[in-house]
């Protein structure tokens, strides 16, 4: 019956290049390293390898034999070793990048179970409407909405988010409440983007798709600064749906249009590479594709 670690001895012969090397790396006599590629050779029924006084060399068989087994050794310590980080517990610090907006609403309650999940564990949130570079940034993971731009990094979706049209009660009992996209075009609109010269509004309502010519007094490249606006009165702002829905319950917004929202898009966690993913970034990637899907899907 073949025994693996003979193979696992041939290999090494082959990779130090004598007996006694392989004997040196493998902690064992160099007697019991040639018994054992003996008995490998016994058992396939070939001579792997062609041994003088002075040279050691593989035979074409033993070539053939090395090439194969050692793709084969590689898959196997490649399991031994992700069992071995499935079964030790996430350490260090992971980095994740996420929208402003994004935060309070759905990734801060799923970092703090994760937290108590893992208390060897740190999480370090950048909070940023900005798209970093995550290799450059050092960010281990990303969350993104919309449209994904065409790139190497890794992609899983969570859902599907669009947002919604908002203003404070006081600035609809100040200027109205706009009954169609076109009357928008006569109030003052929050603008989530550098600036607010040429900015149009793309809606999906009734009547299909509709894209209006927005104005405002405010423009901003960060989610927050927008609803700050939309809560001092300052005009009407297109919000996440989960931070829209949690204003408009409390009192402090109300619905525009209610018909309208903006086209879907969807909500990723982006990460560089599946290859060598560490337990800590695997982990909470897991937990946020349950949790976070779970609570934009049925938001």
């Amino acid at each position: 019956m073949l025994d693996l670690n003979d193979v696992v001895v041939f290999a090494r012969v082959v990779e130090a290049g004598s007996f006694t090397a392989a004997a040196r790396l493998l902690a064992m006599p160099k007697t019991t390293v040639s018994r054992r590629v003996a008995a490998l050779e016994r058992e396939v029924g070939v001579r792997l390898l062609q041994r003088t006084t002075r040279s050691l060399s593989m035979t074409d068989a033993g070539r053939l034999y090395y090439e194969q087994s050692s793709q084969a050794l590689r898959t196997i310590e490649e399991a031994n070793l992700r069992l071995a980080e499935a079964r030790a517990e996430p350490t260090g610090t992971i980095r994740i990048s996420a929208p402003v907006g994004f935060a309070g609403h759905f990734l801060t309650s799923t970092v703090m179970e994760f937290l108590a999940t893992y208390p060897k564990a740190n999480v370090e949130l950048r909070l940023t409407d900005e798209r970093l570079n995550l290799v450059e940034d050092g960010i281990d993971l990303a969350f993104r909405t919309g449209v994904l731009q065409d790139s190497t990094l890794i992609a899983r979706k969570l859902g599907a988010t669009h947002r919604l049209l908002c203003a404070s009660p006081e600035y609809l009992a100040r200027r109205g409440t706009p009954d169609s996209p076109a009357d928008l075009a006569r109030h003052d609109c929050l603008i989530a983007g550098p600036s607010a010269v040429g900015a149009h509004w793309v809606l999906d309502g009734p009547d299909g798709r509709e894209t209006v010519t927005v104005a405002g007094r405010f423009a901003a490249n960060e989610m927050q600064a927008v609803v700050a606006a939309a809560l001092a009165g300052y005009g009407i702002a297109q919000m996440p749906h989960g931070m829209a829905e949690a204003l408009i319950g409390g009192g402090r917004l109300s619905r525009v249009l209610d018909d309208y929202t903006t086209p879907t898009g969807g909500l990723y966690v982006l990460y560089p590479s599946s290859r060598h993913l560490s337990p800590l970034v695997k982990a909470f990637i897991d937990l946020a594709t349950e949790r976070i899907s779970i609570r934009v899907n049925t938001a």
